[in-house]
């Protein structure tokens, strides 16, 4: 490793992503990274589009979703009339909450882990029809994914309408346990809302056998594909209830060979659709960067993210925040030492850059909304994604650069070698 005006110079072959060859690039969860063949797919579909626009989006746009939403929905294992195409998730999310309505006292619930704009969306509805938002607190650190499952189900009352869930959280990194969640709301007679938005391409998903009312997750996050492709599925029996949050042809369209539910999402004016074309490149693409296709590419991702919890916890000398079983892609894990103000985490994330050449997420928990009024954050955690271009030492020279600063100068240097072993 050299050095260049006192910033550690290391470099990174990240082919065939195209990431700064000189940033420790441990972020891949805020958005994702697109690798060159996808991106090439990409520039494929808008030369084509752009060769005779009105061919394109007029007549040949429509099959053309058919046969991405097929392929979508066999790797997501979900009924592809169900399936509707959102740029991101926070936009499906507000989707169904736009949809639905509420009567006044109704309950809207949601765990205190959730991401700040899809609690944003939560409220908003709430206050629209004069419904109330409960939180459920989840504990962090954790140590049974049985406790989140006891959160919600302990905050649930006969006025629960419906129950918005991450299958990873945002902020903590939590792979929460989806399906007894949504069965055991189910049989509470609570529909739920799964914000799925880092679970495609991280954990398994298999949205028919979940059988949550409503799913939404992006692709250009763990898929790799270009921003602006997401997907939103409704249960078969809720599809009519649905409706995009941009009215256009689709409300007055009869024809009678395409169903309501495609007609209604598939146009909602003049827009870019190559984004959703690519995602069955992405998932073809990345998916074959492992002999084991997307199962090994997930393991290996997974495995590499426990080892650098584990770098990190023990160069801070504080134990694991959560069980394997609830990591997927990500760790978050809570740092001592730190005051938990908003103004420390940007002070710490801004130096890991500019000093380390270390991209990582410094999270204050939990987000302003899931906040009571006037209260601020209870901890702040290092959020680490962990992608095939990443590399073990990585985490721990993070692991180094965290010690350092929080526990001072001596402690990591005796950490060194211990952290090779």
């Amino acid at each position: 490793m050299g050095y260049r005006r006192g910033v550690p110079h290391r470099t990174f072959d990240r082919s065939p992503w195209r990431l700064d060859p000189e940033v420790s690039f441990l972020n891949h969860g805020s958005f994702g990274a697109c690798p060159e063949p996808v991106l090439e797919a990409q520039r494929a579909w808008r030369d084509r589009l752009e060769a005779e626009p009105v061919r394109f989006l007029a007549r040949e746009l429509e099959p053309l979703l058919d046969a991405v939403r097929a392929e979508v929905g066999a790797f997501l294992h979900a009924d592809p009339d169900g399936i509707a195409f959102v740029p991101n998730a926070t936009t499906g999310v507000s989707t169904v909450l736009a949809s639905l309505r509420f009567r006044p006292g109704d309950e809207l619930l949601a765990g205190d882990h959730e991401y700040n704009a899809t609690l944003n969306a939560l409220r908003a509805a709430a206050d629209r029809d004069g419904a109330k938002v409960t939180l459920c607190h989840v504990p962090f650190p954790i140590h049974d994914p049985a406790q989140a499952v006891e959160a919600y189900l302990e905050a649930v009352t006969r006025r629960t309408r419906l129950a918005l869930v991450s299958h990873v959280t945002s902020p903590t990194a939590l792979v929460l346990p989806v399906a007894p969640l949504v069965r055991e709301l189910d049989r509470h007679g609570v529909d739920t809302l799964v914000d799925a938005a880092h679970a495609p391409g991280m954990v398994p998903v298999d949205i028919d056998g979940l059988g949550a009312a409503w799913w939404t997750g992006n692709g250009h996050k763990w898929l790799c594909a270009p921003k602006g492709a997401a997907v939103l599925h409704a249960r078969a029996d809720l599809r009519d209830r649905l409706r995009p949050l941009v009215v256009s042809h689709g409300l007055n369209d009869e024809r009678p060979d395409r169903p309501r539910f495609r007609r209604l999402f598939d146009w909602l004016g003049t827009s870019d659709p190559t984004p959703i074309l690519t995602l069955p490149a992405a998932i073809r693409f990345v998916g074959g960067l492992h002999p084991d296709g997307w199962p090994g590419l997930m393991a290996d991702n997974a495995a590499l993210a426990r080892h650098g919890r584990d770098a990190v916890c023990y160069a801070l000398g504080i134990p694991s925040p959560a069980p394997d079983s609830m990591l997927g892609s990500m760790a978050a894990i809570p740092l001592p030492g730190l005051a938990p103000v908003e103004e420390a985490a940007e002070r710490l994330q801004g130096q890991l850059l500019a000093e380390e050449r270390i991209e990582v997420p410094i999270i204050a928990y939990p987000v302003p909304a899931a906040r009571a009024p006037g209260a601020g954050p209870s901890g702040l955690a290092v959020r680490m994604s962990a992608q095939r271009y990443n590399d073990p030492a990585e985490y721990e020279a993070l692991a180094r650069a965290l010690a350092s600063r929080l526990l001072g100068p001596a402690r990591p240097r005796s950490l060194l070698g211990r952290l090779r072993h």
